[in-house]
């Protein structure tokens, strides 16, 4: 089992990135973000997940994470993507608007069935490649790369008019988007 891509030190930060299956363009509806948010939420509150700088694009998410010990990382990390994996299931199959339904459930279950640790519903790509944060210079880079990447995806011309991003946090603007970090 390889070792290249694992939480080895609790007491570390990581840049993570993980992705929706075949990069599909999920993360376009208010309630989706919505309901990933409300999960981070929920783990900072009551798992003790602390993040750092984030950023949510249209097919994955960047984050420089940590955790206060209530729980290990890649415990917490996995169980929220398994969590939300769940909640987009079910807020897919029941939301009236999404005129992807059908494409959607199809992408997802397609990608369970052909992958045998899951059980016919796969959301997430598996990996989180969690990337150990050894240093303030390394930090600063790694938040500067998650703030570019929907200027660089040519989505805004300043990281901190991406909504859903810490981007305006760190500039001083109240963001749009409010979590309670740890």
């Amino acid at each position: 089992m390889s070792r290249k891509y694992k939480f080895h030190d609790n007491d570390k930060l990581y840049f993570i990135s993980f992705a929706v299956v075949n990069w599909v363009d999920f993360f376009i509806r208010e309630e989706y973000n919505q309901e990933l948010i409300n999960s981070w939420q929920y783990n900072i509150e009551n798992k003790g997940l602390q993040i750092y700088g984030w950023c949510i694009m249209t097919s994955h998410i960047h984050m420089i994470v940590g955790s206060d010990g209530k729980m290990k990382l890649d415990k917490i990390i996995g169980e929220m993507k398994s969590y939300t994996s769940t909640r987009f299931k079910t807020l897919i199959k029941e939301n009236q608007q999404e005129s992807r339904k059908e494409w959607l459930v199809w992408m997802f279950e397609r990608a369970g069935k052909k992958n045998g640790n899951n059980n016919e519903w796969q959301f997430w790509q598996q990996h989180n490649k969690p990337l150990e944060i050894t240093g303030q210079e390394m930090f600063d880079r790694t938040l500067d790369y998650i703030h570019q990447n929907p200027v660089v995806a040519g989505f805004v011309t300043r990281p901190e008019y991406w909504k859903y991003s810490s981007a305006q946090d760190f500039s001083g603007m109240k963001g749009l988007v409010q979590l309670s970090y740890s």
